[in-house]
């Protein structure tokens, strides 16, 4: 049976991967979240074999939580490294930020099943990730929508018989608007997803397309395409969750309703597939339509794939500037239009390296906010 530690329990990802651990009957092994929170003690206690890994916590709540659970809560960063190295486990990584690179590479290096939805593993940590992968004979398989779209699609083919990876984009919510438009778009209309509900960081990233530019970054790691072959469609409807186009002309695309439990499930059971809850798709009566994004008025895209193509420490620069960026948008301290601006300042301004660890990665990701903040003033 599979046995799951599932980090960042606590989050939309973390709490829709119980709910179908659940559901399939699986072992929850271990859980983990980034702070005490309610939610937490309530996850502690529906699983009371579970390990409880806190990576931050005050000295009264460790007290209070080493009473209550006894041996089997772990605290600091290092306790979800150490959740993730739970031998023959598959380790759903639901981490927010850089902070999930170490669990990623540690579960892949004692050769664990990762089910990998912190995208900042690979945009920032791409090459450390493979490399711990090829090290310890884990396997990496994707949870992100589109990226377990085109993993299901790729079932059977071989990697040189594919021309290109398209991956779809809704739009977000300012699809159309011009660049005039976009300077005075508020946080609460950035915040106002057209389809998916998801945190704040990653709906301003659909906004801005910054979310679609490190899935891009993602796929190069993922499936080994080159960036001249993965390009971006916008998909309002977000039905056609992503497609693969081979040599011979033929597409393949995954299609399905917008719901995460889907992939999440695919990512702990495939190739095998479990029943689901989702009623039977509906194609009669649907419209779908596709377009090229705007990546004029939305410079995040060309960002990334500028990023990507230079890798080393560029895709880290990335990701950590970006962060900072949105996070000052949405503490309204600058406009929505800046988050660009500041994302390309500092990818001039911090020096191109080669990053071969999680320290380097780590180091870099670290310079980089700091380049960000001293771009926050003049941007606003």
């Amino acid at each position: 049976m599979t046995r799951l530690v599932v980090l960042g329990a606590t989050g939309s990802i973390g709490r829709q991967t119980l709910e179908v651990a659940d559901r399939l009957g699986l072992e929850v092994a271990a859980i983990a979240a980034r702070s005490v929170s309610d939610r937490l003690l309530e996850l502690a206690a529906a699983y009371p074999e579970a390990l409880v890994g806190v990576a931050g916590a005050t000295p009264t709540e460790r007290k209070s939580l080493a009473g209550d659970l006894a041996e089997r809560v772990l605290f600091g960063p290092e306790a979800l490294v150490d959740l993730a190295r739970i031998s023959g486990a598959t380790i759903v990584n639901g981490i927010v930020g850089v902070a999930g690179l170490p669990s990623s590479v540690a579960a892949l290096e004692v050769g664990n099943r990762l089910a990998l939805a912190n995208k900042e593993s690979l945009v920032a940590g791409g090459d450390v990730v493979l490399t711990a992968g090829d090290r310890g004979g884990g396997t990496l398989v994707p949870v992100d929508s589109e990226h377990s779209a085109i993993h299901q699609c790729l079932v059977g083919e071989q990697t040189d018989s594919v021309r290109r990876l398209i991956l779809s984009a809704s739009g977000g919510p300012f699809r159309g608007r011009t660049s005039a438009e976009l300077e005075s778009v508020t946080v609460d209309e950035a915040l106002a997803h057209p389809t998916w509900n998801m945190g704040p960081r990653i709906t301003i990233d659909s906004a801005t397309l910054m979310n679609k530019a490190f899935e891009v970054i993602e796929a190069h790691y993922l499936f080994g395409i080159d960036y001249d072959r993965i390009d971006v469609v916008v998909h309002p409807q977000s039905v056609v969750h992503s497609l693969v186009e081979f040599v011979d002309g033929s597409l393949k695309a995954h299609l399905g309703e917008p719901d995460m439990r889907v992939p999440i499930q695919y990512a702990i059971t495939g190739p095998a597939r479990a029943p689901g809850t989702l009623e039977p798709f509906d194609l009669a009566g649907r419209t779908l339509s596709f377009e090229e994004p705007d990546r004029k008025v939305f410079r995040c895209l060309d960002l990334g794939y500028a990023a990507g193509r230079a890798g080393g420490s560029a895709p880290a620069v990335l990701n950590a500037a970006d962060e900072v960026a949105v996070q000052a948008f949405l503490e309204r301290r600058i406009g929505f239009s800046s988050i660009a601006v500041i994302v390309e300042r500092t990818l001039d301004d911090v020096e191109h390296r080669t990053l071969t660890s999680v320290e380097e990665v780590l180091d870099v990701d670290r310079e980089a906010r700091a380049v960000a903040h001293g771009h926050i003033g003049g941007a606003c």
